[in-house]
């Protein structure tokens, strides 16, 4: 008897242990494998040298004076330009600097009826320009944001026509220094491949060009305006920060 009681309590003491240690199982928290960091995206590094293509539209404003007195008008010259570019740039930071030279064929084009000889029509070539500037910038990662500054060359032709037959009557060319601001924006593409979009504005000193002596000199004011297409490749093996 005594054994079956002792049995029986314990079979009682048992079954009341079980909710507790059945609730304390359950409290145990489960293994759960930790989610993994996403990757963080890389950090483009802008510095190095590149080399790049442009093309785009630009326009050269001509206003001529007769012996740099008598206004005879001013035309618009317009055209496709063409060109390529070369540079060095360091990052430091957000802030980015460099320095460039691009050399532009162009064909830009106009010319207009003078308003002192109106038997003449007056024209502006320009085939070519040259720019060599100084750049700063700020990169957003992938997109850099700059403006730029320095010196700025063109190539020009003038020639005067007859406006009843349209045969040239005088001619001249010149090579003229003046000054560049621009603005840009580039993004990029690969950690050597880039591609942009750039303004420039270039201030050229006025230049006295002379014609035959039956139709003697003119004093020329220039200023252009450049829209450009870029593409550049960044020199060096890719890397990130």
């Amino acid at each position: 008897m005594k054994k079956i009681l002792i049995l029986t309590a314990s079979i009682g003491a048992l079954g009341a242990a079980a909710p507790s240690f059945g609730t304390d199982l359950a409290e145990q928290p489960a293994k759960v494998k930790a989610v993994p960091l996403p990757a963080a995206a890389p950090i483009i590094d802008w510095s190095g040298y590149y080399i790049g293509v442009n093309g785009g539209w630009g326009t050269s404003r001509n206003c001529w004076d007769f012996n740099g007195v008598t206004p005879e008008g001013c035309h618009n010259s317009t055209g496709g330009t063409i060109g390529g570019q070369i540079g060095y740039r360091w990052q430091i930071f957000n802030m980015v600097y460099g320095i460039e030279g691009q050399g532009n064929w162009a064909d830009f084009n106009g010319s207009n009826v003078s308003t002192a000889f109106p038997a003449d029509t007056v024209g502006t070539t320009t085939d070519a320009f040259g720019l060599l500037t100084g750049h700063i910038g700020y990169a957003f990662n992938a997109v850099l944001l700059y403006g730029k500054g320095g010196a700025a060359v063109t190539s020009n032709i003038y020639h005067v026509s007859s406006v009843a037959t349209g045969a040239e009557i005088g001619k001249n060319d010149d090579v003229r220094w003046g000054g560049v601001l621009g603005a840009g924006a580039e993004v990029s593409l690969t950690p050597n491949w880039s591609a942009g979009v750039e303004y420039n504005h270039l201030f050229m000193q006025r230049s006295n060009i002379s014609f035959p002596a039956a139709l003697g000199a003119d004093r020329v004011h220039q200023d252009v305006d450049l829209i450009t297409a870029r593409l550049n490749y960044k020199f060096g093996s890719p890397f990130a920060k």
